[in-house]
């Protein structure tokens, strides 16, 4: 057999052995792998009728609190009605998760897929270069994600918070707009830790009211969430300490506690110092540092709510305006 056939023949192969997943009489082949995560991974698929492309998120369960927390995922976005927030194209589970018969079952979530990739993806390619974005730029996609968190802060009846913003949280449209996703957590806006749960917490217990701290990245991580004070409350604003980080990661293409780990320093003592450092030679205005140190108050208490974020934001776009 000639190399042509030969490699027909792998081709062949690698066509017929393409997986392919039905969903609610939907079929779709897997194309490629476009991420993995610690609880999650995500595909390229191609619906077999249309020819049209979405991202498949697969998440695994070990167990039936998984299943409810996959779950929950699911019906966040089947509510949430956002152009900068993900939607949910389509759902199913197959199987059914057992502890004791050691089984899995598997979430698949079918959203649309952004040629773009994420904010990360995005950052990661200009830093190479330290191509700076245009100021103008940085605040219309700092305005979109901050409203696309206001919808999810004011939601009703029960407000939302994120609690694992950050840039590979953000995917980007062909227009450059940002659209947030994983909303993975148990959402309360607001819980009160008591003394018991404070100590829980210390001694390395991963979940208070069912918020689990290894699903909140640690770079973009409040400091309330490090360290948790007896009978404090919790709110909304871990959203804003990642938010800054976010603005920060805009112009200096990570977050500022990712500069920490990749030093090999401990992000927990860098994130309660709350110290930020700004380049010396950063072509962005102390403006626009005021507007990251507003959000990045290590006392959640001194920290803004989105409404005032949004509204010192759109300030900061006016003198700017005005200047040009």
């Amino acid at each position: 057999m000639n190399a042509l056939g030969l490699s027909m023949i792998v081709k062949m192969g690698c066509i017929c052995s393409r997986e392919s997943i039905n969903i609610n009489g939907s079929r779709y082949t897997v194309k490629e792998r476009l991420g993995e995560g610690g609880f999650s991974c995500v595909d390229l698929v191609e619906e077999t009728s249309t020819k049209k492309k979405y991202a498949l998120k697969r998440i695994t369960c070990h167990s039936i609190d998984d299943q409810k927390v996959a779950m929950q995922e699911i019906n966040y976005y089947m509510k949430l009605r956002h152009p900068n927030i993900i939607e949910l194209i389509d759902s199913t589970f197959k199987g059914s998760a057992d502890i004791v018969v050691q089984a899995t079952s598997e979430a698949y979530l079918v959203l649309p897929y952004y040629k773009r990739g994420t904010l990360h993806d995005y950052l990661t390619l200009r830093s190479f270069n330290k191509n700076h974005l245009d100021v103008n730029d940085i605040l219309r996609i700092f305005t979109e994600i901050c409203q696309a968190l206001k919808f999810l802060h004011d939601f009703t009846p029960d407000p939302i918070a994120h609690r694992d913003l950050k840039t590979a949280n953000v995917c980007l449209t062909e227009n450059m707009d940002p659209v947030l996703m994983d909303l993975v957590i148990k959402n309360s806006c607001r819980f009160l830790c008591s003394c018991k749960s404070a100590d829980l917490w210390g001694a390395g217990c991963s979940e208070i009211a069912g918020y689990r701290l290894e699903r909140c990245s640690m770079t973009y991580r409040a400091p309330e969430l490090f360290h948790v004070e007896s009978y404090c409350v919790i709110d909304q604003r871990t959203d804003i300490w990642s938010l800054g980080c976010v603005l920060y990661a805009l112009l200096y293409f990570k977050s500022p506690f990712d500069i920490v780990y990749e030093r090999g320093d401990s992000v927990n003592l860098a994130v309660i110092s709350g110290t930020i450092y700004f380049p010396q030679d950063a072509p962005f205005s102390d403006d626009v540092h005021e507007l990251i140190l507003f959000m990045l108050r290590v006392n959640p208490t001194e920290r803004p709510f989105i409404d005032d974020v949004i509204a010192k934001t759109t300030s900061l776009k006016n003198k700017i305006e005005n200047v040009v």
